[in-house]
């Protein structure tokens, strides 16, 4: 199998798995707060991580980076996954959650833009024209078809969604940059977290103890979505160009209608299947004549 369909496995892997957000969150946020939900997926991915570690047998790897590695390590977990959920979950919270969700969704873009700079990534027309076609799907879906009732009004809701989509480009580059091995290179990135967000579960908000319902999708969200998923995340960008990448994340919150649908029962809106149509215009003109990394 070529480089580059291991980087499309990598990739839907990965959608399939973040597409689980929406319900997770829903579930968790009814019972926990933001950083108690943070705090407690953070214990699961770690162990679940970790479990992954030794049955690869990658444990004295660990040891084996230099001092520079487990800087950018801690750079990685402390912006990538620590502060992106902190500033994406504060938006949700305190901000319109269509513009938040909408605002977030700019972070494919940030990492195309800063692809160019770092990976010399060529800037083409296509290439810009397929992105904002695959974000207007976006709009399209979030919306429901009313796009032109997006309220931006919340500024500091606004810039926290904006904040942390700009740290998901940013940990996403310095990932794909790195490149460490990624088992135990995300099981770092994770025990980072869990330094960083234990004193700030106890400083900005109280320990509580999650019911069962809550645990089962802790468990979820720890395992699938905020765990194994950055394994296929690191791995997909290493193998496809950022610019296919930014593109076909598009398909997450479709997916994620999906999900909700057959989970929780919620309608799908002919909407959806429009802003669909729009996200595989950009990823189809955006995939016809280009190479991924071989």
């Amino acid at each position: 199998m070529s480089n580059t369909k291991k980087g499309y496995i990598y990739l839907a892997l990965c959608i399939a798995c973040w597409a689980l957000i929406p319900i997770a969150s829903k579930e968790i946020l009814s019972v926990l707060d933001n950083i108690q939900m943070l705090f407690y997926s953070t214990i699961i991915s770690t162990i679940v991580l970790f479990v992954f570690v030794i049955l690869q047998k990658k444990l004295k790897l660990i040891f084996s980076y230099t001092k520079k590695d487990y800087f950018y390590i801690i750079l990685i977990g402390f912006i990538g996954i620590y502060f992106n959920y902190l500033m994406l979950y504060k938006a949700f919270s305190i901000g319109d959650p269509v513009s938040a969700f909408i605002l977030n969704y700019t972070w494919p873009v940030f990492l195309f833009i800063m692809s160019i700079f770092v990976f010399k990534e060529k800037l083409t027309i296509k290439k810009i024209l397929a992105i904002l076609i695959s974000f207007f799907g976006i709009i399209i879906i979030v919306t429901k078809g009313n796009i032109f009732q997006i309220s931006l009004g919340n500024i500091k809701g606004d810039f926290f969604a904006l904040l942390a989509a700009l740290s998901a480009a940013v940990y996403s580059v310095i990932g794909k940059k790195m490149n460490f091995e990624k088992t135990t290179s995300v099981f770092l990135y994770f025990l980072v977290v869990l330094i960083f967000i234990t004193p700030t579960l106890f400083i900005l908000s109280t320990f509580k103890i999650p019911n069962f319902k809550s645990l089962f999708w802790l468990f979820v969200n720890g395992t699938f979505i905020n765990g194994i998923s950055f394994i296929f995340w690191f791995k997909a960008l290493e193998y496809l160009k950022t610019h296919i990448i930014s593109n076909g994340i598009y398909l997450t919150p479709f997916l994620s209608l999906i999900y909700l649908n057959l989970f929780l029962g919620q309608k799908i809106y002919l909407s959806a299947l429009v802003g669909l149509v729009f996200i595989a215009l950009g990823i189809v003109i955006v995939s016809i004549g280009s190479r991924s990394l071989e």
